[in-house]
């Protein structure tokens, strides 16, 4: 499959949005320019023939300190490495530009993501009590200065 990742809009972040089914419609354009606006930050939209298909969303914590807030894959395009060329792509970024760790949170629900995460050199840095196991989250960081360019 060929795939072409590059910055993205909030329209496009948008559009794939509502085709995934685990999102109920909470981000909004509005709330993801309020999210990013005054903070360094990057959109990144993987697109197959030219259809936008998945993106990533991440800003700045602090002068070192970058965090990968948002992102999905629609479902049919899902399992074909599509997350890692994002995440791989972010984490370069964050790195060339700086930042020497990279932050997520994750709900304890998705388990396909935890596991994504710890295997690709994430570690539990803390935990986000929401009042149930299922909503809470894991929050992991990375250490850039430990990925190969």
């Amino acid at each position: 499959m060929k795939l072409d990742i590059r910055s993205g809009t909030i329209e496009e972040v948008l559009k794939v949005n509502v085709q995934i089914p685990e999102f109920d419609g909470r981000t909004t354009a509005s709330k993801i320019s309020t999210k990013l606006t005054g903070k360094a930050h990057l959109i990144l939209v993987a697109s197959h023939a030219e259809k936008p298909i998945a993106y990533k969303i991440g800003y700045e914590i602090s002068d070192t300190e970058f965090y990968s807030w948002l992102g999905g894959v629609i479902p049919n395009y899902r399992k074909k490495g599509v997350a890692t060329k994002l995440r791989e792509k972010q984490e370069s970024w964050a790195l060339n530009h700086g930042y020497s760790t990279i932050s997520v949170k994750s709900m304890n629900r998705y388990r396909a993501m935890l596991q994504l995460l710890i295997s690709n050199g994430y570690y539990i840095s803390g935990y986000e009590d929401n009042g149930c196991v299922a909503s809470s989250k894991i929050k992991f960081i990375k250490h850039l200065n430990k990925i190969a360019e």
